[in-house]
């Protein structure tokens, strides 16, 4: 996670009152900015990793209309890196994940059309995570940046 760095400060030698004040201000980035940039980070690799499954698919779709391949035989991750062999006997049409739990039998090239719009989407959603990371990375740097400037005047 990229994280932005506190700039590294003595506080001791400022008054009860400041040291309070500067707590305050750690206390607000370390347990609601940086969990919240940490959360949305996490969102965006989660889509990152599924856009990744729906390209593995669409070159799965190439492989078999450039190879004109009637049947399939492969192998299945089942999860945990457990693989099964399987048997396709008809690949002109596959199942693929819609969202919320739903499979849809599709031809290879609805499920091609599918697959672009899908990563379309996803790509946006991604982007829009990333903005956000980068506002809450503002949003801390401007929290360090006005505690330094205000202990700067009070060392003045």
């Amino acid at each position: 996670m990229d994280v932005v760095k506190p700039p590294q400060v003595d506080f001791s030698k400022y008054p009860p009152e400041i040291q309070s004040a500067v707590q305050k201000y750690s206390d607000f980035i370390n347990e609601k900015l940086e969990p919240d940039l940490k959360k949305v980070l996490e969102l965006r690799d989660t889509i990152y990793t599924r856009m990744s499954e729906y390209l593995k698919l669409k070159t799965h779709i190439d492989t078999i209309r450039t190879h004109e391949l009637e049947e399939l035989e492969t192998k299945i991750d089942l999860g945990s890196d457990f693989f099964v062999k399987a048997f396709v006997p008809d690949t002109s049409y596959i199942y693929v994940n819609v969202g919320f739990g739903f499979h849809l039998q599709m031809t290879l090239k609805e499920a091609d059309t599918f697959i672009d719009e899908k990563v379309k989407h996803m790509e946006k959603l991604a982007d829009k995570h990333t903005e956000e990371a980068n506002e809450i990375r503002a949003k801390i740097k401007m929290v360090y940046g006005a505690l330094m400037e205000s202990l700067n005047l009070i060392d003045k």
